[in-house]
C-alpha cells in the first residue's frame, strides 16, 4: 500500500469565510486560486460601476452597487464551497495515514 502525498494544510473553511465576506476575491487567494479571486475583484468592481451608471440618484445604496454586490455574494459562496472541499480532502488524506 502507497502511502497518500502529503498535503498541506489548507486554511480554515470559517477563516476564508470571514475574509471572503469582508474582502471581494481575497477567499480565492487563501484557497490558492489567486487568478480567480483577481477576476472576482475587477468583475465585482466593474458591475458596480455599470449599476451605478445605469441608475439613478433616487435608488439605494444598494440598487446603486447592485452588479457589484451580486458577484461579491458569488464569489463568497464560491470561496467556502472550495475551502470546504479542500478541508474535507486534507482531512480524508489525514485519516490514511
Amino acid at each position: 500500500m502507497t502511502k497518500p502525498i502529503d498535503m498541506p494544510k489548507p486554511s480554515s473553511p470559517a477563516l476564508v469565510m470571514a475574509v471572503a465576506a469582508v474582502l471581494t476575491g481575497m477567499g480565492q487567494v487563501m484557497n490558492g486560486q489567486a487568478n480567480r479571486g483577481l477576476m472576482m475583484a475587477f468583475t465585482a468592481l466593474s458591475l458596480a460601476w455599470v449599476s451605478y451608471n445605469l441608475t439613478t440618484p433616487e435608488h439605494s445604496f444598494v440598487g446603486r452597487y447592485a452588479g457589484g454586490f451580486m458577484i461579491h455574494a458569488i464569489a463568497f459562496m464560491d470561496a467556502y464551497r472550495v475551502a470546504k472541499f479542500r478541508w474535507q480532502e486534507w482531512k480524508s488524506g489525514q485519516r490514511q495515514d
